[in-house]
């Protein structure tokens, strides 16, 4: 069988076996909770617009820009069509990365986020690559980046 090849160019995925071509489009990245009032606490912070009524789900999900969604299930959810899942361990595999505009949002974001009684992962600082960041970790222990532009 021929590997998949990805056509960035066209915007398409060939999938060579067949010839035929389809049209992918990230639509939604899913947040596993614990908590979901805590999670959605957390996001409300970083300026996502979240209806409070939305903490009593099970799933909440909220289009940002681009028509891209970020959704999160409860653990019970999760297990109720894949009874087999456990959260993953020994490190985070993704991360979220929200753009504060300015190098003072980054410092002023994190701050406000460790004094409401979260956790840092990595001060604010002037990254080498041009940009202040900062890591925080949800309730969930997500690693969640704030950046902007120097």
């Amino acid at each position: 069988m021929a590997p998949i090849r990805c056509l960035f160019a066209k915007g398409q995925t060939e999938i060579s076996r067949y010839g035929a071509y389809m049209t992918l489009k990230l639509d939604l990245v899913g947040i596993v909770v614990a908590d979901m009032a805590k999670s959605l606490a957390f996001y409300r912070m970083l300026g996502l617009e979240i209806d409070p009524a939305a903490d009593v789900e099970a799933h909440v999900e909220v289009v940002l820009g681009g028509h891209m969604r970020l959704g999160w299930d409860t653990v019970e959810t999760i297990r109720s069509f894949d009874p087999s899942w456990v959260p993953p361990v020994g490190g985070h595999r993704i991360a979220l990365a929200f753009d504060c505009e300015t190098a003072s949002e980054v410092d002023s974001t994190y701050a406000a986020v460790i004094a409401s009684g979260h956790r840092g992962h990595l001060e604010p600082w002037d990254a080498f690559w041009g940009q202040r960041y900062a890591v925080v970790i949800d309730p969930d222990g997500n690693h969640v980046e704030l950046f902007a532009a120097t």
